[in-house]
């Protein structure tokens, strides 16, 4: 077969990519890439998902229909499937890799794009008979398969017996397989549009009918809609001259030039910003600008970036926010450094979005201040025993040096709490500490003015030797009470001068003295209106001491750990109006090797943490939009000023943006500046620039939109609105914004316009927004149940609105892995670390009863044994002889001394650590026959199932089509 460069039409280009196996169409005029042969015939050729050198046969095969994954229920198609008679069941062929369709009508529906009209288009291998055994032998030498012929899923058809697990050691049919964070052509081929090297490029809109696409997971590991900014708007040809959407992304990738076109489209505008998201091993640091040479706007105060123009030879600048002429620094073209002339065109403000620049004296209103962390450790009967004294002691001795210090001026303080304070002195030089006790908690006052507060590098040894002993000092407390808010209010009075971090550790409800608390949980209002009233601030002290705290420039940290009630909603006030964080380990016991394992992994993270301190945060945007609301964790000082006391790593932020007047500009500016002082005391300002093109047409309006960015937004103002009105509000409301979003496109993009349609089309780079919405919609923190405690739900609004887009996609939709049957390069290490299993669509129908799967949400791993799974598996992964005497439940999985257990091992800790955030997952075995609430919970990740009076996703689709049509409703 010839290679499929020598097939194209004149203008295209193919490319191999090697992390999907398979060649990518490029067009060279526009830059579009799609996956699917373009301009092929319906009975043409397949593309090969091999090199040249080794094509996929063909074959015949239902040109008519698209190929989808077995397992998947007829509903989502109709028509025919294919019968296997292993089965007794219908089975379907599996899943293309997608990318843009190819436009073409569907014969005998309305006129508009709707992908996957032939399968050959996308690659496909022929479907085989059933029962004719064709295998594939790609399984790696001595790497078992637990997998019966038929392995593939993506080339051929399921062929399982149930009852009798396939034979160990089969061959392993070869699978196509990803790495996350592995290139992407798309990537690379839409950085020249942002370049404006060959003009601006039109998007391209492509229509797909829900109601026959199954949800595909690897399209929300594809990049954002490109963005095509026009010819020569950018002064640098670097491709880091745009903000990565890592940092800041907007809901839209083309802004519409009027309201009124926002408006018709409904599609929110907003920004989700991680202003500091970490750095990992192998990406680029934030460039450093240190000569203090700050160029900025004299009307709108924006930063010099890469899409300012420069004027009068050079010597002035155009602002691209609001169009001022500036005077260039003197010192802007002068080498510092080296003491001789530079190259302006090297500088990074000039080359990169993302610049960090160091303050000079008149951007201080005081000196840089030390960093500094306060304690409050409880030490209450109940706190002592479940261990987490001891565990959290241990882990702040162990992890002393890892709190930044760089320049020895970091101070730290340890207070203790239950019924009364407890504070140690340590004076200069000493060696010891000298508690001192406090009874008075309705007056709270310093015991001593001075040496509570102490500098860390000079009371080392001291404060080694009171992590040591303070559990022994406690360890036989049976006093049962909490003071927390005296606690909090003493930490107060110690940095209230300099600023700072609060980190408070709490076993029980606060019981005594300011924001004394009482249990008012109760089952009978659970699932009625009254319920978001639990997920409220029982107390004013927590939000107006919050208030306090910002002002002081101090942030909090809350760690809760109680087996029973403790109003996570009032204590989650103090970090979400300080910038801080809430961390929850409900029924924490450290006897549990897995508790104590993540809460350490977790506490150590934080005190490693680097953090911004003393930070405002100010958004500007081109002339014509205005910032008009704010979801996440900060407090607003004045109309557009966000005070944020300490910024802690992969935190998200999302930013509302209201279209004032007609914008005239071909593109528009977004930039970030947040002041702040760095953990070593210097001053600086990081400044994120985001340009995006402007359109007057709907159509790039919806083609550019950013359904990752839209599902962020909808998270927060999902939670945002179940405080303000009701929880059921909030899910009418999402669900309610989806439907306005789908009859807009439906009343414009569709040949059917506003009359009812048997179809369900929405934009390809939307197809997943309506499963990441059913999955916000059943996630804990929002969904409809009589069940869930109000401090498990609390807590998970708290991540819902904090979450960066990386974490909070797979929170709300659960990635799912087929471990039994990866392909024998998953779980070996690839160019980019460890590779992974393809993702399965989120639904029991993929489950087997002889299989091992993997489902997990970032916060929590599920390891699902089928109750036929073979001894010799049982054995490989957990070293027991056979599935009956396998336990269930919180576990930590050994790694033994066989190829298939340290594949599963290394896929579950690359689980653990490819995400940005200092979460560590606790795992659960499943087991398919194992108790029911923890089954029953394994079985709710899976949101495309439904679960008690929740949809299914296809029971979903259906009430969108009856309310889009003005049928029904949710």
């Amino acid at each position: 077969m010839a290679s499929p460069a020598q097939q194209l039409p004149p203008g295209w280009a193919a490319q191999w990519d090697p992390n999907n196996q398979r060649y990518l169409f490029i067009e060279t005029a526009s830059g579009h890439s799609q996956w699917e042969v373009p301009g092929a015939p319906q009975g043409g050729q397949p593309v090969p998902d091999q090199p040249p050198a080794s094509p996929a046969p063909g074959g015949p095969h239902n040109p008519r229909r698209r190929q989808y994954a077995a397992g998947q229920t007829q509903a989502y198609y109709g028509g025919e499937t294919a019968v296997d008679p292993t089965y007794g069941t219908s089975t379907l062929v599996p899943p293309p890799t997608t990318g843009a369709p190819a436009p073409g009508p569907v014969a005998g529906g309305p006129q508009f794009f709707t992908p996957g009209l032939d399968n050959q288009q996308y690659g496909g291998a022929p479907v085989p008979a059933p029962g004719t055994g064709i295998s594939g032998g790609g399984g790696a030498p001595g790497v078992p398969s637990y997998y019966g012929p038929g392995a593939d899923q993506q080339q051929q058809v399921h062929q399982h017996d149930y009852i009798n697990g396939p034979a160990y050691g089969q061959p392993q049919p070869p699978q196509p397989s990803f790495t996350p964070g592995g290139g992407s052509v798309d990537a690379l081929t839409g950085q020249f549009g942002a370049l404006g090297l060959a003009g601006q490029k039109a998007f391209q809109l492509y229509t797909t009918n829900l109601l026959t696409s199954p949800p595909e997971p690897r399209e929300l590991l594809r990049p954002p809609p490109e963005i095509r900014l026009p010819p020569n708007s950018c002064v640098s040809p670097a491709a880091t001259a745009n903000a990565d959407p890592s940092y800041q992304r907007s809901t839209l990738n083309a802004i519409p030039t009027t309201s009124s076109l926002l408006s018709k489209s409904k599609v929110p505008l907003a920004l989700v910003i991680t202003p500091y998201r970490s750095v990992k091993e192998g990406e680029e640091q934030v460039p450093l600008v240190t000569d203090t040479v700050i160029a900025r706007c004299r009307r709108c105060r924006a930063y010099i970036n890469p899409y300012v123009q420069f004027i009068d030879g050079g010597n002035r600048w155009r602002c691209c926010i609001c169009n001022m002429s500036n005077e260039v620094p003197q010192l802007f073209d002068w080498d510092q450094a080296r003491n001789q002339p530079g190259d302006r065109w090297a500088r990074a403000e000039l080359n990169h979005s993302v610049v960090e620049f160091v303050a000079p004296s008149e951007y201080m209103v005081r000196p840089p201040q030390p960093a500094a962390y306060v304690f409050l450790i409880d030490v209450s009967h109940t706190a002592v025993q479940s261990g987490m004294v001891a565990t959290a002691t241990r882990t702040l001795l162990e992890n002393l040096e890892r709190i930044p210090d760089e320049e020895d001026r970091t101070k730290v303080s340890i207070i203790c709490y239950d019924t009364s304070l407890y504070f140690f002195s340590i004076a200069p030089g000493a060696t010891d500490s000298t508690m001192l006790v406090v009874s008075d908690i309705e007056d709270v006052f310093l015991p001593k003015p001075s040496d509570l507060l102490v500098n860390l590098a000079e009371a080392r040894s001291s404060l080694e030797g009171l992590l040591g002993r303070v559990h022994d000092m406690f360890q036989e407390n049976s006093i049962i009470g909490n003071a927390l808010g005296p606690a909090l209010q003493a930490a107060f009075k110690l940095l209230s001068p300099i600023g700072g971090k609060i980190v408070a550790l709490s076993s029980s409800l606060p019981t005594l003295g300011a924001g004394a608390l009482k249990n008012r949980e109760d089952p009978k209002i659970l699932g009625t209106a009254k319920e978001s009233g639990l997920l409220q601030a029982a107390s004013p002290f927590y939000k107006t001491f919050a208030i306090d705290c910002s002002r002081a420039q101090i942030s909090v940290d809350m760690f809760l750990f109680s087996a029973a009630y403790q109003d996570v909603a009032s204590l989650a006030c103090l970090p979400h109006y300080t910038s801080g964080q809430t961390y929850y380990y409900p029924a924490f016991n450290a006897a549990r090797s897995e508790d104590a394992q993540k809460f350490a992994r977790e506490f150590g993270e934080v005190l490693a943490m680097p953090i911004m301190l003393e930070a405002v945060m100010r958004v500007r945007a081109s002339r014509g939009l205005r910032m008009s609301s704010f979801h996440g964790n900060f407090f607003v000082r004045s109309t557009d000023l966000l005070a944020m006391p300490a910024v802690p790593q992969d935190q998200s932020y999302a930013i509302e943006v209201q279209i004032e007047e007609t914008i005239t500009s071909p593109f528009v500016v977004f930039q970030t500046a947040v002041l702040h002082t760095t953990c070593y005391s210097e001053r600086r300002i990081r400044v994120i620039t985001l340009a995006l093109p402007t359109t007057t047409n709907l159509s790039e309006v919806f083609a550019s939109a950013d359904q990752i960015a839209l599902a962020t937004l909808f998270a927060n103002k999902a939670v945002e609105r179940s405080l303000t009105h009701k929880l059921e509000d909030a899910r009418d409301f999402t669900f309610q914004k989806l439907v306005e979003l789908l009859v807009a496109y439906k009343n414009s993009m569709t040949s059917g316009g506003a009359g009812a349609s048997a179809q369900l089309a929405i934009s390809e780079n939307m197809k997943m927004l309506p499963v990441l919405v059913l999955g916000l919609l059943k996630n804990v923190g929002i969904r409809q149940s009589a069940q869930i405690p109000p401090d498990i739900r609390a807590y998970s609004q708290a991540l819902l609105t904090s979450l960066p887009s990386q974490l909070l996609i797979p929170y709300i939709y659960p990635t799912f892995y087929a471990l039994h049957s990866m392909p024998a390069e998953a779980g070996t290490v690839g160019e980019h670390g460890v590779i992974m299993p393809p993702p399965l669509p989120s639904t029991s129908e993929r489950l087997e009863r002889h299989g091992l799967f993997l489902i997990e949400d970032g916060q929590t791993l599920f390891l699902w044994v089928g109750r036929d799974a073979v001894p010799q598996l049982v054995l490989d992964v957990f070293n027991l002889p056979s599935y009956e005497v396998l336990r269930g439940g919180k576990t930590t999985l050994p790694v033994l001394d066989n190829p298939f257990s340290q594949r599963v091992y290394a896929v579950i800790e690359k689980v653990r650590e490819m995400r940005r955030g200092v979460y560590y997952p606790h795992l659960y075995v499943v087991k398919e026959d194992g108790e029911p609430p923890l089954r029953l919970w394994a079985l709710s990740a899976l949101i495309q199932d439904r679960a008690d009076v929740l949809p299914s996703y296809q029971q979903f689709l259906q009430s969108l089509k009856e309310k889009v049509n003005g049928v029904g409703g949710y």
